[in-house]
């Protein structure tokens, strides 16, 4: 490959990399004016694995983990966004994502590809330290943007605060001290009435 052929296969995935602009995703933002894009979104969640790099769990890489959150949603780009309470959804996302990650990964040259396909894949097994962590603040972030806009998308779609406890699981998994601060916003959001408490059993 020419190194002109290089430079013109990463300046295509660039300009492709601009379609995240228009992904919206169901959170909304904190003034309430609007629903984020796939694009603002990773760039807040890449910023905050930078800010809160001290509340990493041993082993992790909070700068890696940056990357991976800043190239993880590019996928979305083919697949759209999943939202994380849509079962329907959730049921064919994996398949989407790959093919997704297929078309798109491998328009950059094949050392980069490799790379940022294997950077996207370990987030998505979220076996690592490093990918755990990403994938805590990947799950905090609509909670923190949940319970700023009083409720926002849990009262648009019917949340329940069970289902949202769930994930505050997998932030403690990646990073205990964000679990627990998760699951004060969600105590603190059913006592406020932003977010419905758990269905009481019949």
């Amino acid at each position: 490959m020419t190194d002109q052929t290089r430079l013109s296969r990463q300046l295509a995935f660039s300009l492709e990399l601009d379609k995240l602009k228009t992904i919206l995703r169901q959170t909304l933002l904190v003034d309430s004016s609007r629903q984020e894009n796939d694009a603002e979104h990773s760039w807040h969640v890449a910023m905050m694995a930078v800010l809160l790099a001290e509340h990493a769990p041993p082993g992790a890489d909070p700068l890696r983990a940056s990357r991976m959150l800043l190239f993880h949603d590019v996928v979305e780009i083919d697949a759209g966004d999943t939202f994380i309470h849509d079962d329907k959804g959730n049921s064919d996302k994996a398949q989407r994502e790959q093919a997704a990650a297929d078309r798109l990964y491998g328009m950059l040259p094949p050392d980069q590809a490799a790379e940022l396909r294997a950077l996207w894949q370990e987030y998505e097994d979220r076996a690592t330290p490093t990918a755990k962590f990403a994938d805590a603040l990947d799950r905090l972030q609509p909670i923190m943007n949940n319970f700023a806009t009083k409720g926002g998308t849990w009262h648009q779609h019917g949340v329940t605060a069970d289902k949202v406890l769930k994930l505050v699981e997998r932030i403690r998994a990646g990073a205990p001290a964000l679990g627990d601060h998760a699951e004060f916003l969600v105590r603190e959001a059913v006592r406020l009435g932003y977010l419905a408490p758990a269905p009481q059993a019949p």
